[in-house]
């Protein structure tokens, strides 16, 4: 056997170059099966965690929807502040439930928007307003969001009905805290003649 090594450890013969071409087959070979054997690790890999990827997906669905039994304590315990505050005539903890850039929508008037919100309770506690109620007909949502809609009553210091109607309200969650983001108010009383 004629020979010499070249500089990576193969035989180069003088009679030609079949065993190096041989020898790369089989080196190509091996890489091409260990490429494939890899494939196939990873497909099977994957596709035994197909059934987790999926379970994850179902958890995140779920995560994404709204805990109703939350959101209706939550918002009657905020009803219930609404109602003390207007009771002790304090505009400036009404409004503080609205985030900055809110917006209070009535009927016969222009959106009222961020600090403004705070002068159109004053205003409403100023033309008497004493008493407000709530009660909530229903909830709706998201994590991000709650839909509440309802109906309120007004009256006045000595129990006057001053305002019957309904509302819708977006409640909006930004890290954590939860604050009114729109605020749609409409009377049910008739138009005074």
């Amino acid at each position: 056997m004629n020979g010499n090594r070249n500089g990576k450890g193969k035989y180069l013969y003088d009679d030609g170059c079949i065993f190096l071409l041989c020898n790369e087959k089989i080196d190509i070979m091996h890489k091409i099966w260990a490429v494939i054997f890899g494939v196939f690790i990873c497909y099977g890999f994957f596709s035994c965690n197909a059934g987790s990827n999926q379970k994850n997906f179902n958890e995140k669905a779920q995560s994404t929807t709204l805990d109703k039994k939350w959101a209706r304590s939550f918002v009657d315990s905020i009803n219930q502040k609404f109602s003390e505050q207007i009771a002790a005539g304090d505009s400036v903890a009404l409004a503080s439930h609205y985030w900055p850039d809110a917006e209070l929508l009535l009927d016969n008037s222009e959106v009222v928007k961020g600090m403004n919100i705070v002068n159109a309770w004053g205003g409403a506690i100023r033309m008497g307003v004493k008493e407000m109620t709530f009660s909530t007909t229903d909830i709706t949502g998201s994590p991000a969001y709650i839909i509440e809609t309802g109906q309120y009553e007004m009256k006045d210091a000595t129990k006057s009905l001053l305002d019957r109607g309904k509302y819708v309200v977006v409640w909006e969650n930004r890290n954590g805290q939860w604050r009114l983001y729109r605020d749609i108010g409409s009377t049910s009383l008739q138009a005074a003649k």
